[in-house]
């Protein structure tokens, strides 16, 4: 009788393990890890690509873009040494990689005493994924930074993507979208004009700086939104997976975070069995 209830037991503590690791959460989990790497494949190729075709030969419409924005702007902070200031304040500590990332963190840490685990690990993973990614394909297109005569900063590592512009957007977004349900809907507008003034003023401080080329900030965004959007289609599936509702980019990603109650509960719509639902 003995060893039939320790066989009982053992087979019970096996299922519990196997559910765990074929439920929503291993979904969740195993979607996440290839999101990031389907991203990180993506964003060597492409950027690769258009840096080989684009960036070497020197497409005319693009070089000259590049160039001359850089000049005119490059003019302007020689004419204007309190401005150069002024932008080294907000490149620097302001809108600087690291207070981005900080910021990320303090949410993630937040997220954890309200027990929100996985809303948690989508803000961790998307912010680190996209640090690696932009490192990555930086060092695979090994484009110079703008030789400007008389430079007014200077910045080390190579120029494609602007890694400011690329920690701007994940960053901005990771916090909007986890922080717009705390928000009244009178207010709303309010969060998204400072994630966009934050978003283009450090496209602008690093090319007003002489630091990046325009294309080098439009490549970062455009590879922070590509994280972004992996991750967070990640996330929806497993609200699907968990009987939640669709949710629109205004509303946040859980707008559950907002309640006081437990804001990964199983609804209650997952909750109930497929025997019941058919009674």
């Amino acid at each position: 009788m003995a060893q039939r209830t320790a066989r009982s037991r053992r087979l019970a503590s096996v299922r519990a393990l196997l559910a765990r690791h074929s439920g929503p959460d291993a979904a969740f989990g195993r979607r996440l890890v290839l999101a990031v790497t389907a991203t990180a494949a993506v964003a060597v190729a492409v950027p690769f690509a258009l840096a080989l075709v684009l960036v070497e030969s020197r497409w005319p419409p693009l070089y000259r873009l590049d160039r001359a924005t850089a000049e005119r702007l490059h003019r302007t902070a020689l004419e204007h040494p309190a401005w150069v200031r002024v932008l080294d304040f907000f490149t620097g500590v302001v809108w600087d990689p690291v207070t981005m990332r900080l910021l990320v963190a303090a949410l993630v840490v937040w997220l954890l005493t309200r027990r929100a685990w996985r809303l948690a690990t989508w803000a961790a993973v998307t912010a680190t994924s996209g640090a690696l990614i932009g490192f990555l394909v930086k060092n695979v297109v090994e484009r110079a930074r703008p030789h400007l005569p008389e430079p007014v900063a200077h910045a080390p590592g190579f120029s494609f993507p602007s890694g400011h512009a690329m920690t701007a957007m994940t960053s901005c977004a990771v916090l909007l979208l986890v922080l717009l349900p705390l928000v009244p809907r009178a207010w709303r507008a309010l969060p998204w004009a400072l994630a966009a003034t934050a978003v283009l003023g450090v496209g602008y401080t690093r090319v007003a700086l002489g630091v990046h080329w325009v294309s080098d900030v439009v490549g970062g965004w455009l590879l922070g939104a590509a994280v972004v959007t992996a991750t967070t289609l990640v996330f929806e599936a497993w609200r699907a997976d968990t009987g939640r509702p669709r949710t629109a980019v205004s509303e946040g990603l859980e707008p559950e975070i907002s309640s006081d109650a437990d804001p990964e509960a199983p609804s209650r719509q997952a909750a109930v069995a497929p025997s019941d639902q058919g009674t």
